[in-house]
């Protein structure tokens, strides 16, 4: 099983209303089909009345053996339903990479 799918079944254990994993990896300086920067959003009624450190911990905990391993980098969207519905139901932009060797 690919990295992407492991995180997206995974995931699924915080009841998500709207997930989306992304492979960003092809954005960064790493070989061709690479599986190690990735950007979730997540919406689920879970994170209600938790500050976002608090959400964070929580998938950091039900990704702990993919962020030891293949996983390099991990950007967090993580939203209530009230607080994705607030923001249009839009998934925030990736930064371009910043750093690499280029290869």
């Amino acid at each position: 099983m690919h990295t992407q799918a492991i995180i997206e079944e995974k995931l699924q254990a915080l009841d998500p209303t709207f997930l989306t994993v992304e492979n960003e990896s092809h954005m960064h300086s790493v070989p061709a089909d690479s599986e190690t920067h990735f950007k979730v959003t997540l919406v689920s009624g879970r994170f209600q009345g938790l500050m976002p450190v608090k959400r964070h911990q929580q998938v950091y905990a039900l990704l702990a053996d993919e962020l030891a391993g293949p996983v390099h980098a991990l950007a967090l969207h993580l939203f209530t339903p009230d607080e994705w519905q607030a923001r249009g139901e839009e998934r925030p932009a990736s930064p371009n990479c910043r750093g690499g060797s280029g290869s």
